[in-house]
């Protein structure tokens, strides 16, 4: 093939990987962008009060008062006799509200449950003797985190003062169980913006190991990583073992060339534009899509198994060996035909496979 290195041909580009500097460019062109979950690092509060969370609510008085006599509990002390009253399922309206006796309707929504007590207290001074509340949040429905996916045992989860992080989540929800890690993805939600990322790329404590904020949702995906072989060895789809895979480790799970009818030195791999989140731009059938980018190894240089070492597969790439240079443009052609746009691929191998 000719005129190769970096260059644009009918919208592919074909790029040889034949020194240091030219896999580097590769993983650059590589990297995710806007794939890692620190992105969605937010501060935020865990102990908030909000519409349907139900508050226990006990009020306190010196001497005989509002809440003397019925249901009333005495408690003894050397300052005299305090009466208590508790009301133990005050649920907060959908107007973030609640009702007390005597105290009647009180905005809670937006405040922490010590506010709560001052609000009550102040509410009712002029109405009882030295009145005291205590509250509490009974059943917590906003401070909470949904976990959902691959996970054994999903559902909603309380945040608490500890500031629970995204891997605290998972645990508490029975983690993979028996899955690999390596083919787990973990999609993040928050504030209308998701994100997905790699479990096993999530370190404890690390940025991505985010701090849980009220309403966030954790979906964990079971996604095997894979490459696809096709040309002069077994076609098959093969996932990676971890995800750190090298080219020279994919051709030697894949068989390698065979040596009767492949040639060594056309080793192309077809890699997709990403989006945003990192994932892959796969085009639908019928759609040509974002054409990908095509590189080109020859394994008949020493030099290049080193190479091949260095260049780190991503997934969803498409892994072509080829046959013998005698069939090679054909061959090559028929596999592009078959993965992109027939029509412009074969001009473009056609046009630099003399």
């Amino acid at each position: 093939m000719h005129d190769r290195e970096g260059q644009k041909i009918m919208g592919f580009q074909i790029v040889e990987i034949s020194t240091p500097a030219s896999v580097a460019v590769a993983a650059a062109a590589a990297a995710p962008q806007g794939a890692t979950l620190r992105q969605l690092a937010a501060e935020g509060n865990v102990d908030l009060i909000g519409p349907g969370d139900i508050l226990s609510v006990n009020i306190f008085e010196v001497g005989a008062g509002l809440f003397s006599g019925g249901g009333a509990t005495s408690l003894g002390n050397d300052m005299g006799t305090a009466e208590s009253a508790g009301v133990n399922g005050v649920v907060v309206d959908r107007d973030g509200a609640i009702t007390l006796p005597y105290v009647g309707r009180l905005i809670v929504a937006g405040h922490t449950a010590t506010e709560v007590q001052a609000m009550i207290q102040r509410a009712m001074r002029g109405m009882s003797q030295s009145p005291q509340a205590l509250v509490a949040v009974r059943q917590n429905v906003t401070n909470t985190v949904l976990v959902l996916g691959v996970v054994s045992r999903p559902g909603r989860q309380s945040l608490t003062l500890n500031r629970s992080r995204l891997l605290d989540a998972i645990a508490d929800a029975g983690g993979t169980g028996l899955q690999r890690q390596e083919d787990m993805i973990v999609r993040f939600t928050r504030g209308g913006r998701s994100i997905e990322q790699l479990l096993s790329l999530i370190n404890t404590g690390s940025p991505d190991d985010l701090v849980l904020l009220p309403g966030d949702r954790i979906q964990v995906i079971r996604r095997p990583q894979t490459y696809t072989v096709f040309g002069a060895t077994k076609v098959s789809q093969v996932n990676f073992d971890n995800p750190a895979l090298t080219l020279a480790e994919a051709m030697a799970r894949a068989g390698g060339p065979a040596d009767d009818r492949a040639d060594p030195s056309a080793v192309f791999v077809f890699r997709y534009a990403r989006a945003e989140d990192g994932t892959p731009v796969v085009p639908k059938p019928g759609d040509a899509g974002t054409p990908p980018t095509i590189y080109r190894i020859d394994m008949m240089r020493p030099a290049s198994y080193f190479l091949a070492q260095n260049f780190m597969m991503r997934d969803k790439d498409v892994l072509y060996m080829a046959n013998a240079a005698a069939n090679r443009p054909s061959k090559l052609v028929n596999i592009v035909n078959q993965l992109f746009s027939p029509l412009v691929t074969a001009k473009i191998l056609l046009d630099n496979n003399p």
